[in-house]
């Protein structure tokens, strides 16, 4: 059934605020599920998200415009990551033997749940986003306090709906639209161990400080402004397309989305070429007609801002190779491309949260890397070539926190995900991700 957000975001009262913080912090001293019985309630949450993945698509296109076939593919995808920590978790949770000194005596380091961690997440991928903490953490035992933004709150109680469906006690998830004081005074909770952000920059600090002012544990993903390279080896009938995908998915919402083409000049006319004929062709409509390729932005506010970071660029220097812009009487945005982007440009340290491309032509390997590293992000990248040694030494020099040789970036269950830089720090997914809000604890045998 649909939920409206409007109607799931009532004030949360502090009261309301405690009760879930002290269930949560009963559930974690009592432990009343073992990691059997938590691997069952992800698996079953991972078949959830699969029969109901229509429906989820239909409440996330209700909130936030997301297209239906982008939002099941969500749905499939938070299920691919329940299934991958609820198949994998325990080994990476098993204790690990060390030894020391001249005789090797032997020592055991033992995982530990921390306590409650709260989740700061964001409207973009209001599935995925919360799963990546969710699924590690509740194997793990720790318990997950989820404050959603507050567009995608109807997400958020689908979500919450099909996890006490699928046997996960209330008590080890629960989301709470609560205020920004109400989440300044959980992060200084004692029985809150540990904070999840995805977010913007400037909420990054705010919310890294506040865990600092308490010594609490963060992870901060924050954005991107990711370089995709094509160098003149690549083969553009694959590049092009995976170029044009990465920028244009999710309306081009997505934190590791290509947003900066950084293209080797002797094939930079067939890549503008097969960029303007793509980003042309797209239709702007409904997110719920099979018809519409590309879905409006989530708000009025995302494209009004959007239409001021083009314009400012325009207006110090850029030139747009294809105009776009706002469609008028809505939230679209047409896909839009930018180049002679001088470094002085500000649209060149900033994240274009939305169809808008920026295009640079360089002349060789070196120059291709200086203008990838010149930015303040560090979260993903691509590289194209028909050279994978020359890709692996170009990934090796750019500065983010995964590259991705003849394909698109994105988010793989199996692989650390997570930036550095003002892109943020920790990790989510992998064995990593399971690690983050541990207390890796040594055990000292006598020697």
């Amino acid at each position: 059934m649909l939920q409206d957000s409007e109607t799931v975001t009532t004030q949360v009262t502090d009261e309301q605020l405690d009760a879930a913080l002290a269930a949560g912090a009963t559930y974690f001293a009592t432990q009343p599920t073992t990691q059997y019985d938590r691997c069952e309630h992800l698996l079953a949450l991972a078949q959830l998200f699969d029969d109901q993945a229509a429906e989820l698509a239909t409440q996330a296109a209700h909130d936030m415009h997301k297209l239906f076939a982008e939002g099941q593919q969500e749905a499939h995808a938070a299920a691919a990551i329940l299934r991958y920590y609820a198949n994998h978790g325990p080994a990476f949770l098993t204790p690990k033997p060390y030894v020391y000194g001249p005789h090797d005596a032997p020592a055991q380091l033992e995982y530990a749940p921390l306590g409650i961690v709260l989740a700061v997440e964001p409207w973009n991928f209001p599935y995925t986003q919360v799963i990546r903490v969710l699924a590690p953490n509740y194997l793990a035992g720790n318990p997950v306090l989820l404050k959603p933004a507050r567009q995608v709150a109807g997400c958020a109680a689908a979500l919450e709906d099909l996890a006490q469906a699928a046997g996960i006690p209330a008590g080890a998830f629960v989301s709470l639209p609560l205020t920004h004081d109400q989440v300044a005074q959980a992060i200084a909770d004692d029985r809150v161990q540990g904070v999840a952000v995805t977010g913007s920059p400037a909420v990054g600090r705010h919310l890294a400080s506040l865990a600092g002012q308490a010594l609490k544990k963060c992870t901060l993903e924050l954005g991107g402004s990711d370089a995709c390279v094509i160098l003149d080896d690549a083969d553009l009938a694959t590049a092009i397309p995976a170029m044009a995908t990465s920028r244009l998915r999710n309306a081009g919402q997505t934190c590791t989305s290509a947003k900066r083409f950084i293209v080797h000049r002797d094939v930079a006319d067939q890549v503008i070429g097969g960029l303007k004929t793509i980003f042309e062709a797209q239709l702007i409509g409904d997110p719920l007609d099979p018809a519409t390729t590309l879905a409006p932005l989530a708000s009025v506010a995302g494209q009004t801002h959007l239409s001021e970071q083009v314009n400012r660029a325009l207006e110090h220097g850029a030139t747009a190779l294809i105009p776009g812009g706002a469609v008028p009487g809505g939230t679209g945005f047409r896909p839009t491309l930018l180049t002679d982007l001088a470094p002085t440009n500000p649209a060149t340290q900033e994240e274009f949260f939305g169809p808008v491309a920026q295009l640079y032509v360089v002349d060789s390997d070196d120059q291709a890397v200086t203008v990838a590293n010149q930015t303040p992000f560090g979260l993903a990248g691509s590289i194209f070539s028909g050279d994978h040694q020359r890709a692996q030494r170009l990934a090796s020099r750019l500065a983010t926190g995964q590259v991705f040789i003849n394909q698109g970036s994105s988010g793989i269950p199996e692989l650390p995900f997570g930036g550095i830089k003002q892109s943020g720090y920790g990790r989510e997914m992998s064995d990593l991700g399971i690690l983050e809000f541990m207390n890796a604890k040594i055990v000292v045998l006598p020697a």
